[in-house]
């Protein structure tokens, strides 16, 4: 079989409602946690797929997070040499990074499930699956759209919500993957003054999770059954 590997930077956020899809395309799936004593001596350009996933630290946050300096020179190397690789949220802002585009802390905090509006690129990439679907925001950063690479949605407060870099780089910024995971009280668990920033509560944002989540997973599932579809040979 295939492998693809997930990267945790907390355990509480791991690759929820993509697991269906990828497995579906033959992948089978090892995860890592950024804390494992394992992981600085894994090969990133090894797995035939990379799935990097959200976290609450900042790309820039190196002095308190070591390990981002080290994680983020591999994550080059795999893509120097072109192979698949997703980016969720912070996995987003990593791969931004390992391009050589800046990361930095966005103008307010987005939280809370709301549609990303597509451009025309997006409207014509496995995007479109999620077009007018409610997706989780969680995020206050933000990064320069990388060199050689094509933006495909935004929203009103955030400009540069996913792109791509060919068939073989997806970043997202927004997480279409969770709705349905029971690991979203973990999220919320301590957050009540981050979601304060962005507007919304804990209480708001469970009932939006129970009301919208199925939906969103299921677009999610299919905007990445398609972009796995879509990958060379």
């Amino acid at each position: 079989m295939k492998s693809a590997l997930v990267i945790r930077h907390t355990p509480y956020e791991g690759i929820a409602g993509f697991r269906l899809p990828v497995e579906a395309a033959g992948f089978a799936i090892d995860r890592v946690d950024v804390t494992d004593p394992a992981f600085p001596a894994l090969d990133l350009i090894a797995p035939d797929l990379v799935v990097m996933m959200g976290g609450p630290m900042g790309v820039y946050e190196t002095a308190a997070h070591p390990w981002i300096v080290h994680e983020v020179e591999r994550l080059a190397e795999r893509l120097a040499a072109d192979r698949p690789t997703l980016g969720v949220c912070l996995g987003a802002q990593m791969i931004a990074a390992a391009l050589g585009a800046r990361v930095y802390p966005g103008p307010v905090k987005e939280v809370g499930f709301a549609p990303v509006l597509l451009n025309d690129a997006g409207a014509g990439s496995p995007l479109r699956h999620i077009a007018g679907v409610p997706v989780l925001h969680w995020h206050g950063d933000t990064f320069d759209l990388p060199d050689g690479t094509e933006l495909l949605a935004s929203t009103p407060a955030y400009r540069h919500q996913a792109f791509r870099r060919g068939d073989t780089l997806l970043a997202l910024q927004c997480h279409p993957e969770m709705g349905l995971d029971p690991r979203f009280d973990a999220w919320l668990d301590g957050a009540d003054a981050y979601v304060a920033e962005a507007g919304t509560d804990a209480a708001r944002l469970r009932a939006e999770h129970a009301r919208l989540g199925a939906d969103t997973v299921a677009a999610g599932r299919r905007m990445i059954a398609d972009w796995l579809d879509g990958l060379p040979g």
